[in-house]
């Protein structure tokens, strides 16, 4: 196969005959219509694995982009995670890392929010453009990390992970963040009263950042905490109902 070039035309100038500028063109027509193997398309490359929150709160923000990605498998297990190569995109040895051509980054909500200015236009709007609105997004965005997540990570460990790697869960443990957890979330459900998502009318990041945790405690003995609380219920109902993270959950499969 041959590159385009001008010869369709310099065949023609030079008075070649038909059956000539006839092959000329089918060539040129085979190169334009099939892909060109050699050619290197940048990928957006996820590492991590699909049990991991961090990682899964990654996967969502693409999957509500709608944006073709490759998940590289880290066994967390194995400790690969902890050495090379993997430290080098992270070196604090956490999942996930992301790769996007040659940018390269590591923590996730750093990730999801690269995710959404950089892909604003395609799928799910998770940020918004105006000032005012973005900012009421940012404040619920950070209580999330600063507020929800502490408790809530602590929670999925004990209540999730643990029984998973089959070691002993700590009551204690789990009932002091259990309490902490639910003062977070009786100031979700005074704000889930007056708006239908955290951070406004509209799904966003701010949102979108709980799914990995919640999904976990929803299955364990944790339910109850979000349950009790209408709004905070029908909020859960709702974004964990999003095809979008159906397909995260789907990719354990």
């Amino acid at each position: 196969m041959i590159p385009p070039s001008s010869s369709y035309l310099i065949n023609i100038s030079l008075g070649l005959p038909y059956h000539k500028v006839q092959i000329t063109t089918h060539l040129l027509l085979n190169f334009l219509l099939v892909p060109n193997h050699n050619t290197v398309m940048a990928t957006i490359k996820v590492y991590g694995s699909t049990f991991s929150t961090a990682a899964m709160r990654v996967f969502a923000a693409l999957y509500e982009k709608d944006i073709e990605f490759e998940l590289v498998p880290v066994d967390m297990r194995a400790g690969e995670h902890k050495k090379a190569p993997f430290i080098s995109l992270n070196p604090f040895g956490q999942v996930p890392a992301f790769e996007d051509g040659n940018l390269k980054l590591f923590e996730s909500r750093a990730i999801t929010q690269y995710i959404a200015h950089e892909y604003f236009d395609k799928g799910t709007q998770l940020v918004i453009r105006d000032s005012k609105k973005m900012a009421i997004l940012s404040v619920w965005t950070e209580v999330e990390g600063q507020k929800f997540d502490p408790a809530a990570s602590k929670l999925t460990w004990e209540l999730g992970i643990k029984p998973l790697l089959g070691k002993p869960t700590d009551s204690a443990v789990v009932e002091e963040y259990e309490a902490k957890l639910a003062a977070v979330l009786d100031v979700y459900e005074a704000r889930l009263a007056q708006s239908k998502y955290l951070g406004g009318d509209s799904f966003t990041l701010a949102d979108l950042h709980h799914l990995p945790t919640i999904n976990y405690l929803m299955g364990t003995q944790s339910k109850k905490l979000f349950e009790s609380r209408p709004h905070v219920s029908a909020w859960v109902a709702d974004i964990t109902a999003r095809p979008a993270w159906n397909k995260v959950i789907a990719m354990r499969s």
